[in-house]
C-alpha cells in the first residue's frame, strides 16, 4: 500500500509542479497562493520518499505517514473552509494515509 500510495503522491507532485490543471485547479480555488504550490509538491514528495525508506526503515516511514495526515487534514479543512464540495480527492488521500500509518504502525 505504501508502494502505491507513494507512486500516486510523485505522480501528484508533478501535476502540482507543471501546474496541470487538473491537479491545481482545486488549490486556486481554496486562495492557496500560486507561488507556494511547489511547497505543497515537494511536501508530496518527501512523503512518498519517507514512505518509500520507511519500508526498510520504519520509523520513517511512520513518521511519513503521520506528515501526510496532517497535509491531507489540512487540505481537506481548505475545502471546507470555503464550502468547496470539491473536497473528495484530498478525502480520499487522507483515508489511505490514515491506512497506511495504521498498518505501518500495526506491522512493527
Amino acid at each position: 500500500m505504501s508502494l502505491v500510495l507513494a507512486a500516486v503522491l510523485g505522480f501528484s507532485a508533478y501535476g502540482k509542479l507543471t501546474r496541470n490543471r487538473n491537479f491545481v485547479d482545486g488549490i486556486y480555488a481554496v486562495g492557496f497562493p500560486d507561488e507556494h504550490i511547489p511547497l505543497l509538491a515537494a511536501a508530496l514528495i518527501a512523503g512518498a520518499a519517507g514512505l518509500l525508506v520507511g519500508l526498510v526503515w520504519w520509523p520513517i516511514g511512520v513518521a511519513a505517514a503521520v506528515g501526510l495526515v496532517a497535509y491531507f487534514i489540512a487540505a481537506v479543512a481548505a475545502h471546507l473552509r470555503i464550502n468547496d464540495r470539491d473536497y473528495l480527492p484530498a478525502a480520499g488521500f487522507l483515508v489511505v494515509s490514515l491506512a497506511v500509518l495504521v498498518l505501518r504502525l500495526i506491522t512493527i
